[in-house]
């Protein structure tokens, strides 16, 4: 029991502290999951966050549904994943009960702004940390500028550039085995 609630406890810090989505709480989870209590290392914590990214649901709540079950199975799914739902259901709800009431407040409207410049700092941290473990040789450099002109150029649904990048990776190793 003593497992479950901290597993709550941590996902629900997680999830309080978070502004902007997954991708924004990438560092706080490598430095509480990683770092801090040793739950998988930053390159599997990467694995699970492309896992969620191409699974159905918010990618933050499949992470912590996909660590707390590595840590406790179906109960440590959902105590991780109920911690990082709550906070948010309790923000949102406070949020929309007195928004319409101060939305036209300079301070608020400053503080939005301020918050969303943050965001982007910790989505450009990720994406820097990102790129120094993914890309490490030239096919991980060609599968990037491929998804990239796939993504950009032609509008090609993410899912189907996951599935495409992944499918090259597979068959050039493949091939460079033989």
């Amino acid at each position: 029991m003593k497992q479950l609630l901290d597993l709550f406890g941590l996902f629900f810090k997680i999830g309080l502290f978070t502004f902007g989505g997954g991708y924004a709480m990438l560092p706080l989870l490598q430095d509480e999951i990683c770092r801090r209590r040793g739950f998988c290392n930053e390159q599997e914590l990467l694995d699970l966050y492309s896992i969620g990214q191409v699974t159905p649901g918010i990618i933050s709540i499949n992470v912590a549904t996909f660590i707390g079950y590595r840590q406790a199975g179906i109960k440590g799914a959902v105590a991780a994943t109920a911690g990082m739902v709550v906070p948010s259901l309790v923000i949102i709800t406070l949020i929309a009960a007195v928004l319409q009431k101060y939305m036209h407040n300079r301070w608020l409207t400053y503080a939005f702004a301020g918050i969303r410049i943050c965001v982007v700092a910790l989505i450009a941290d990720i994406l820097l940390g990102l790129w120094k473990k993914g890309i490490t040789n030239r096919l991980s450099m060609a599968i990037f500028l491929g998804a990239i002109l796939l993504l950009l150029i032609f509008n090609l649904s993410a899912v189907w550039v996951v599935v495409l990048s992944a499918a090259t990776a597979l068959t050039v190793r493949k091939a460079w085995r033989k």
